[in-house]
């Protein structure tokens, strides 16, 4: 995530990062999820909480359980590529989790583009996919620029507006920097995330400033409080809501699936219908518009000029993406802090399905 917002678990145990992985994924299949739906899922959630972006990290583990075991998402879907016309595809997701749908969603625009240049899939029928990144950054990772989009239920007004509209609605890009991390941006259309509050809540933080409103519309910094977030851009949010608009169109309008404020709430209480979110994903082959040498160098050369450019005072300079690599380094090294309430839920979730709590990241050197 790009918007500069971190919160700190500082205080608590951290635990190790593959102890976590193994965690995960062994309530997952314990939950019932087939092998393709775990390693998804396993693998969005662990890219979340690696990179920093703890609300959309392994906390939402507990969530994906009781929407798997109450019915909202299918654990073993059988996805269905419904139309394919050259460069663009519709899949239904039926009704799974929304990592599974959006990694297959862009390994299929990933083919389409190593046909035509370009690959777009819209994708039906699925569910809460979590960092939007992931999936943009894998579409990277195999050298091409990836871009992913959803929508969700409404928590954002509009820009002056006093009731939930869109939902957070991101929007995420990755392209590939040569030999380096490549460039990642990824952002919610909202000041910040929906997931990012409940993180507040359950570290006892005051909201940023003109990041969240109450029932009237007025700011608010208390997470208790909070009725709806802010558009991106806070007290200038028009540019916000437009972006919002955008994701909502890609997401839901051209996929025949439901607009933000049709969309059941993500926190229930109704866990056995499921919501038929959409999605959007998008991969650019470069070698298509250019070679792929002067393609690396005007990567590097930008990339380069970007990080010497000469800072505020007391301030540094980074590319979209840097602050999440060099934290992905360190949590690597020390180990993944977990906030109350998810180590709360693991503590249950390892009860329910007698299985090992993750170790510290001490315990594990």
């Amino acid at each position: 995530m790009t918007d500069g917002e971190q919160t700190s678990n500082e205080a608590l145990d951290p635990v190790s990062v593959n102890d976590l992985e193994r965690f995960c994924r062994e309530v997952l299949a314990a939950a019932g999820a087939d092998e393709a739906t775990v390693d998804a899922a396993a693998r969005a959630m662990m890219h979340g909480t690696r990179l920093g972006v703890d609300s959309h990290g392994v906390r939402l583990l507990d969530h994906y359980v009781t929407a798997m075991t109450g019915g909202r998402v299918n654990p073993r879907p059988h996805l269905e590529i419904l139309q394919e016309s050259g460069a663009v595809a519709t899949l239904d997701a039926d009704n799974g989790h929304g990592a599974r749908a959006a990694y297959y969603g862009m390994e299929q625009a990933i083919r389409l583009a190593g046909q035509s240049g370009i690959g777009a899939v819209a994708i039906r029928n699925s569910s809460h996919f979590g960092p939007a990144g992931a999936y943009a950054l894998a579409a990277a990772e195999a050298g091409l620029i990836g871009v992913a989009t959803c929508n969700s239920d409404s928590l954002v007004r509009l820009h002056d507006g006093a009731t939930p509209f869109h939902g957070t609605n991101p929007i995420a890009c990755a392209v590939p920097a040569g030999g380096n991390q490549p460039w990642l941006l990824d952002m919610a259309t909202s000041a910040i995330p929906g997931n990012r509050v409940e993180l507040y809540k359950s570290l006892g933080q005051a909201l940023p400033e003109h990041t969240a409103s109450d029932a009237e519309g007025q700011d608010t910094r208390d997470p208790e409080a909070m009725s709806m977030l802010a558009p991106l851009g806070g007290m200038q949010g028009f540019k916000g809501a437009g972006l919002a608009g955008l994701a909502e169109i890609l997401s839901a309008v051209l996929t025949g699936m439901r607009l933000s404020f049709d969309i059941a709430p993500m926190g229930g209480p109704d866990f056995s219908t499921p919501r038929g979110l959409g999605a959007f994903v998008l991969a650019l082959k470069p070698d298509a518009f250019v070679d792929r040498e002067t393609f690396e160098a005007g990567m590097t050369r930008y990339l380069d000029a970007l990080r010497s450019s000469s800072p505020r005072s007391g301030a540094s300079v980074m590319a979209p993406g840097d602050r999440e690599w060099a934290e992905a380094e360190r949590r690597t090294q020390d180990g993944i802090p977990l906030d109350p309430a998810t180590s709360s839920a693991f503590a249950r979730l390892a009860d329910s399905y007698g299985i090992a709590l993750p170790r510290t990241a001490a315990a594990g050197k």
